[in-house]
């Protein structure tokens, strides 16, 4: 096959799931505000020099949190006219889902790119 993921070598168990923390790090939004932000900018900032795949998903990963966070705060202020109460359903669905996804490709070794992300970081 001519794809490129079957030709590079899989990173180790221990980079994988380095990667995937860094995408799961995301749900630490769910304990305290702004951890969303917080917990992938710090696993990033810890080990983006270790490994360039940990590098890589925790960009991924922060940019995506950032997308969510800009979503979310416009959401926030569209419920002054309603219509927020109806576009952060799918932003919320979709802040809860696609994290998960990546985290499970990133175990598998699979580089994960979010989408609908405004990639800020790069």
């Amino acid at each position: 096959m001519s794809d490129k993921q079957d030709v590079l070598p899989k990173p180790s168990q221990e980079i994988r799931q380095w990667a995937m923390f860094c995408h799961l790090s995301s749900f630490l939004g769910s304990v305290f505000p702004f951890g969303s932000l917080l917990g992938p900018l710090i696993l990033w900032q810890m080990k983006r020099e270790t490994d360039p795949f940990i590098d890589a998903q925790g960009k991924e990963s922060l940019n995506f949190q950032i997308t969510m966070t800009i979503a979310m705060l416009i959401c926030v202020g569209l419920m002054v006219v309603l219509i927020g109460y109806v576009l952060i359903v799918p932003v919320v669905i979709c802040a809860l889902v696609i994290p998960i996804i990546a985290a499970v490709k990133a175990n598998k070794g699979f580089p994960y790119r979010y989408p609908f992300t405004w990639r800020l970081i790069k």
